[in-house]
């Protein structure tokens, strides 16, 4: 296991170090000696039997990228603010660059940036595809989360508690989409609105097949609770992404991560051994 230590200013406090604590304008460094997780992993094989899946569904458009496709890219939260950079090939994802915002503990009207950074790149460990999505967990002391690759962006779902910073005064929270700077995507508006077309058209396929094959059992309730919903979590993660209204990029990526759950739902309900149909 990785061992971890945190300075502040030359007080040792435990699980992660703070070279800077000064917030508002400026930001506090966090420093993780030798950051990285343990080797990615891959995916669990399923040895039941199994059906192959009919053509209809092999039709659906396929939303999971893999690391190229955010390699390199600087990512922004909500599009404006923070940085995340990866780099990796193949199942192996690290974490180069790593700056957090937030706002202070003392003073929440006060923003802060918290800059994570380590000896080497901080290694993901991979999750597979629950849901559709590459999955990857960041194991950073005093906050620990997922994420999922998407194209050109990074989503990650909501926390149940904010990311604390106690000697930089300062708490946050990687929660959204991490995308490209808004500000190089309004040329883009016309593409984007293709993109998020051939997602919808994706996941629509995907649904209705969905409910024609779960009609009358319990699971075509949730499924129908699960779509209902979909349009408040879209809201609420793309709500502060920066121009959305002029580029619609968060929206785009919403659909397509919606996309890619709908065929991983499908996929895994043809693939379920003939005694559970």
């Amino acid at each position: 296991m990785t061992r971890f230590s945190i300075a502040v200013l030359g007080v040792s406090i435990g699980a992660l170090g703070v070279l800077a604590a000064s917030c508002g304008s400026a930001g506090a460094q966090i420093v993780l000696p030798g950051a990285a997780a343990p080797a990615a992993s891959g995916e669990p094989a399923d040895a039941r039997p199994v059906r192959k899946p009919d053509k209809p569904e092999k039709s659906a458009a396929d939303f999971s990228v893999g690391v190229a496709a955010v390699v390199g890219r600087p990512l922004r939260l909500d599009g404006k603010r923070g940085r995340l950079l990866l780099s990796g090939h193949g199942k192996l994802v690290r974490i180069d660059k790593f700056s957090l915002p937030g706002e202070v503990i003392s003073d929440p009207s006060q923003k802060c940036l918290i800059d994570i950074v380590g000896e080497a790149p901080i290694e993901a460990k991979n999750l597979g595809r629950p849901d559709g999505l590459a999955r990857y967990q960041a194991e950073i002391p005093a906050c620990p989360f997922s994420f999922d690759l998407l194209d050109g962006a990074v989503l990650v779902p909501a926390q149940s508690q904010a990311c604390v910073f106690q000697a930089a005064d300062c708490q946050a929270s990687p929660s959204g989409l991490w995308g490209p700077d808004a500000a190089n995507l309004e040329a883009d508006a016309k593409s984007i609105e293709r993109e998020r077309a051939r997602a919808d058209a994706a996941a629509t396929h995907s649904l209705r097949t969905l409910q024609e094959r779960l009609k009358g059992r319990p699971e075509a309730d949730d499924l129908a609770r699960d779509e209902s919903d979909f349009a408040s979590r879209r809201d609420d993660v793309c709500r502060d992404y920066e121009k959305e209204a002029v580029h619609g990029y968060c929206a785009s990526r919403m659909a397509q991560a919606r996309a890619a759950l709908l065929r991983a739902r499908l996929i895994a309900l043809e693939r379920r051994p003939a005694a559970q149909d």
